[in-house]
């Protein structure tokens, strides 16, 4: 696979993290504006996923998503966090965790991956900053 898809795919992979996280949250989530919230940011990496898997598929690629292993580990993983602390200050803390796993791992796609189309690259860095925008509104959760 070449270093294209290869970005793609993690572009792929961490938004479809977003969206199965997300959506697994908004039954746990009580605070109405918190919901609400979680929503708008779930729509936008819904939009990352179906972006990233558009591009791979134009260029002849299959996308690969998260294995079914990584799925059933962050499902238990968001359930054992949750279970004893439901509040919302504690799952804004979560996610302002997982989004800041995605910038570094995204910076340091970037750095690895500078050679790739740039289209690509410029996708991949409006991820980051989605990312680093979610961070700072989660903030405001705590």
């Amino acid at each position: 696979m070449d270093g294209n898809a290869e970005l793609l795919n993690f572009v792929y992979q961490n938004s479809q993290m977003g969206v199965d996280t997300l959506d697994q949250l908004s039954t746990i989530v009580k605070d109405q504006e918190f919901k609400d919230y979680l929503k708008k940011q779930y729509e936008g990496y819904l939009d990352f996923h179906k972006e990233a898997r558009e591009k791979l598929l134009e260029s002849g690629h299959d996308e690969k998503g998260l294995s079914a292993f990584e799925k059933i580990k962050t499902y238990l993983m968001v359930n054992m966090q949750t279970l004893t602390d439901q509040s919302t200050s504690h799952i804004a803390q979560m996610l302002i965790t997982g989004s800041s796993m995605g910038v570094t791992d995204a910076i340091k796609k970037e750095k690895e991956y500078k050679d790739a189309r740039k289209d690509i690259l410029a996708l991949m860095e409006k991820l980051r900053k989605y990312e680093e925008k979610n961070i700072e509104k989660l903030k405001e959760f705590l």
